[in-house]
């Protein structure tokens, strides 16, 4: 019995190897893949990326929240410029976040994001958003940060979500641990920069990159 169980004790162990092996390989390579995975999947509410919208398709009218949260470490104020939004599918909308620095030093912050119910993360698009790069603040400095959106058409094909009219789009702020050293254009915004239309649709032909529009409380 002893040599007829040698073998496979020795299969046993190549597999436990094995097994340990790729569990290894996977610790160092979840975080990218857990994160092409959302993004591709819209897995856990993450939100997808677009060039432009299709254009509304009319019927049904979607509610859009906007929910804002701080990290404790972050001594900043964020909230949405409006509770909400009332959108078509398909239909490009721009709104916005305010966030303050009332701390008296330069602060670079990043932010997560995702959508509730978490099975919207497949259907809604973001054109351009504060949250693909950081965003740095000065002491008492205020800015806009603009979000262009849109929740794709395809949802009206999904029956997990035909009677579903309510969308929570949330972000959370954290201070960056390892900031990029910020340009005098993303500290101030381009000299030109226009004020925010926050609501406003926005024409479905390509639009340039949106910057935050900031002001001192200073």
């Amino acid at each position: 019995m002893a040599r007829s169980s040698s073998p496979r004790n020795r299969r046993t162990l190549v597999l436990l190897v094995a097994v340990v092996s790729a569990m290894t390989g996977l610790a160092f390579a979840s975080a990218p893949l857990y994160r092409v995975f959302c993004q591709a999947t819209g897995f856990d509410g993450t939100t997808q990326r677009a060039a432009k919208a299709p254009g509304a398709v009319g019927g049904k009218l979607y509610t859009v929240r906007f929910n804002a949260d701080v990290s404790p470490e972050l001594p900043w104020r964020f909230q949405p410029v409006q509770p909400y939004v009332r959108v078509h599918p398909g239909e490009q909308t721009l709104v916005a976040f305010r966030a303050t620095n009332v701390s008296n030093h330069a602060i670079v912050g990043t932010a997560a994001f995702n959508v509730t119910p978490l099975i919207v993360g497949a259907y809604f698009d973001k054109i351009e958003c504060f949250c693909f790069t950081e965003q740095t603040l000065q002491p008492g400095e205020s800015a806009d940060l603009p979000v262009t959106f849109f929740v794709s058409p395809e949802i009206l094909k999904d029956k997990n979500t035909r009677d579903l009219d309510a969308i929570t789009l949330s972000y959370t702020f954290f201070q960056a641990k390892n900031p990029a050293k910020p340009t005098a254009e993303s500290r101030s915004g381009p000299a030109d920069a226009a004020p925010i239309q926050v609501g406003a649709l926005v024409p479905t032909a390509s639009t340039p990159s949106l910057r935050p529009v900031k002001e001192s409380s200073r």
